[in-house]
């Protein structure tokens, strides 16, 4: 198996969630100055899009810096022959690894057999791993997935997906049906530990050195230690404690003005690295940045609530130039 960046990273290791329209150029850009993770995802991007119509868009997602490595390019499909043509693109531009979505809950994506989908179709999955390392040549496949469809499949499902060999694989340890709707099974974390190990030990056909990543509902770095030390998996996987916070794998508190900079940043690389998005995919970070902030009064001493009416604006604004002129003004106020 060849593991590629996987086999020198240091453990216990923290992984940023690929998050479609969340960990894009631009946000990945501002993680990497302020509070870089041991290795990155792309979002999500459509292997069918890329070679059956929609190219020359979603190569915009695949855009990436030197400065986000180790990143690893994220996939969807349900047909192995795309796959290894992503898989043969991704080695192309550059990137550090190549990750499979099987465990995406979006109808759309299931419609096609991607996603969580192949949790219910194991030949399959297991064609599209062999599939993306004939395209991935010597860069290493892995996987994101979750415990089973309707239930957990932990027992089956890890086994046949360990016997391909992938790198590593992130188990979002909820079903599909549970989406993110139940308390996270960080037992079955563990429990998938033991599988790989067990395996690793005790059985030829599924002798496995795959790292295995615990992903959901961590919210900060101390609880991300704290489930490395509950389950002995060799990292743990952080999505959306992100959101608002590029900060989160340092630890550090930043002031009101440090995130109300930080997001003004943000606005500012979004219009740059991603033109062909819509401005009001970059707003729903606004609130994000903004939780927990005091209320203030205005620069006149009415007794109104700043933040509230700082959102309120952000949400009217159009460009970056006018969301910077917005938070000067809260910012005079404090």
């Amino acid at each position: 198996m060849y593991k590629g960046f996987w086999n020198t990273i240091k453990k216990p290791f923290f992984a940023l969630a690929p998050m479609a329209d969340v960990t894009d150029a631009a946000f990945r850009s501002l993680i990497a100055k302020y509070g870089r993770p041991d290795v990155m995802f792309t979002e999500f991007v459509s292997a069918d899009g890329l070679f059956l119509g929609g190219k020359e868009t979603l190569m915009k997602d695949l855009v990436f810096s030197e400065s986000e490595r180790p990143i690893v390019a994220q996939f969807f499909t349900a047909k192995p022959r795309l796959m290894e043509k992503a898989a043969r693109l991704a080695v192309e531009l550059g990137f550090d690894g190549i990750d499979i979505n099987m465990g995406c809950p979006d109808r759309n994506i299931e419609k096609q057999g991607a996603g969580a989908a192949l949790m219910k179709n194991p030949k399959l999955a297991e064609e599209l791993i062999y599939a993306a390392k004939e395209g991935a040549g010597e860069l290493p496949v892995s996987i994101k997935t979750r415990l089973g469809y309707n239930e957990s499949q932990l027992e089956e499902w890890l086994p046949q997906l360990l016997k391909a060999e992938p790198a590593a694989i992130t188990i979002h340890a909820r079903t599909r049906a549970e989406m993110s709707k139940v308390p996270v099974h960080w037992e079955e974390v563990k429990r998938a530990v033991e599988i790989r190990d067990y395996a690793q030990v005790n059985s030829i056909e599924h002798e496995s050195s795959t790292l295995i990543l615990g992903n959901g509902g961590i919210m900060s770095l101390k609880e991300a230690e704290g489930k490395i030390e509950e389950t002995g998996a060799d990292g743990i996987m952080l999505g959306k404690a992100v959101f608002g916070n590029p900060w989160l794998f340092t630890g550090y508190k930043p002031t009101v003005r440090e995130k109300l900079e930080a997001m003004v940043e943000h606005t500012k690389l979004f219009e740059e690295l991603l033109p062909h998005k819509n401005f009001n995919i970059m707003k729903k970070h606004y609130k994000a940045y903004m939780t927990g902030f005091p209320a203030c009064r205005d620069a006149h001493g009415a007794g109104r609530d700043g933040v509230k009416e700082l959102r309120m604006k952000l949400m009217e604004t159009k460009k970056g130039d006018e969301v910077a002129v917005e938070v000067e003004k809260y910012l005079s106020t404090l």
